[in-house]
């Protein structure tokens, strides 16, 4: 187990570096790009490319917050903070889709200005040549810091990545409006801006949401769900791993609990090496702590709860919507069923249909008291 910490620290470590090598790398592509085309734009009279440079500075600017973030998120555990500062990068995310937006619309203010107010632009073919080459650049930058902002699972750097790539686009249109420019005589470099302005604001609001639902809490992640209930399955005596609830503490940082299903005939002293265990694997295996393992019992005595148990699952699971049931358990003596059910979002009314399923369960096996629960898809 020692040994497995020390990997995933290591991993952690490795992590950190990469996101600040990436940080480095996008704060000097940015800055030389935009000092290019700042010299490019004002020699030419260009508020398209202008702009264009003022984005590439703000995106530098992003770069740095990146990197400033991911230190600040490395910190180690204190008392205020018991399960690290992994959450200041949302932080930073959120911070960086801010002037993103800001950008957006500092953009489109001054385009509008230059519509009412025009000034004719005044293009070379040496302006062309380094608008060209900042596409280029801009396009290689854009795929490796979203590559990278994916492999290490980074909501900062995936953003940087996808404005890159905005910004890529945003060059190709710049150097469309120029050689329309030098052909015909037609400016369009006005209400290119206008457009370049809403591409940035639209970019903003969506980097800014992302990071919005990852503050307020996401779904967990299928796959990720999916690999430790198997985990927890994989144990000889765990029949099913339900209710696994992830909380989120900074990227690679989950806290979480979790239900398992073993037979009734375990005595205390096995499950608690069974929780041991299992709360081994799952940090081994992804790195995932669970704080807490709950117990179902299963019956495994009696051949009539066994058949109780199959009409139940067979009647519950014939209503639409119903996703699983779980947590079945009967006491005999005492004549009750205890079960869960969980219900699909999608159903118009969730707690109708719930009531239907707790009526007609009443209503086929009256000589039962059943417990039931409307638990929650997460």
């Amino acid at each position: 187990m020692a040994n497995e910490t020390k990997d995933l620290n290591e991993l952690k470590a490795s992590r950190e570096q990469v996101i600040v090598r990436t940080g480095f790398i996008g704060i000097g592509a940015n800055l030389l790009l935009a000092g290019f085309k700042a010299a490019v734009g004002l020699l030419s009279h260009s508020i398209a490319v202008v702009l264009d440079a003022v984005n590439n500075l703000s995106d530098a600017l992003s770069s740095l917050i990146t990197v400033i973030g991911t230190k600040l998120a490395s910190r180690k555990p204190d008392k205020k903070h018991p399960l690290g500062h992994g959450r200041t990068e949302y932080i930073t995310a959120l911070v960086v889709a801010a002037l993103v937006l800001y950008a957006g619309i500092t953009s489109g203010v001054e385009s509008v200005k230059k519509i009412i107010t025009p000034e004719e632009a005044d293009y070379s073919v040496w302006s062309l040549v380094i608008i060209g080459a900042a596409v280029v650049v801009k396009l290689l930058l854009g795929l490796y810091v979203r590559a990278t902002g994916k492999k290490v699972n980074s909501a900062a750097l995936t953003a940087s990545g996808k404005d890159a790539l905005f910004d890529a686009v945003i060059s190709v249109s710049v150097l469309i409006s120029a050689v329309i420019f030098m052909t015909t005589g037609v400016s369009l470099e006005a209400y290119l801006g206008v457009i370049i302005a809403a591409v940035i604001i639209k970019a903003g609001v969506e980097m800014l949401m992302d990071t919005i639902n990852d503050i307020l809490g996401r779904r967990t992640d299928p796959e990720l769900a999916a690999a430790i209930k198997k985990t927890l399955s994989a144990d000889p005596h765990v029949n099913g791993a339900y209710d696994l609830i992830l909380h989120e503490y900074g990227p690679e940082k989950h806290v979480g609990s979790v239900h398992v299903e073993i037979p009734d005939t375990m005595t205390a002293d096995e499950i608690d090496l069974l929780e041991r265990k299992l709360t081994a694997d799952v940090y081994t295996a992804h790195g995932v702590i669970l704080t807490g393992i709950g117990i179902y019992s299963m019956n495994t005595k009696d051949d009539e709860i066994k058949r109780l148990r199959s009409e139940v699952t067979h009647f519950v699971s014939s209503h639409e919507g119903v996703l699983q049931i779980h947590g079945f358990y009967v006491n005999k003596e005492a004549k009750t069923v205890n079960l869960d059910i969980i219900l699909d979002f999608a159903l118009p009314d969730r707690e109708a249909t719930y009531q239907e399923i707790v009526c007609g369960l009443q209503e086929k096996f009256p000589e039962w008291t059943f417990n039931t629960v409307m638990d929650i898809d997460v």
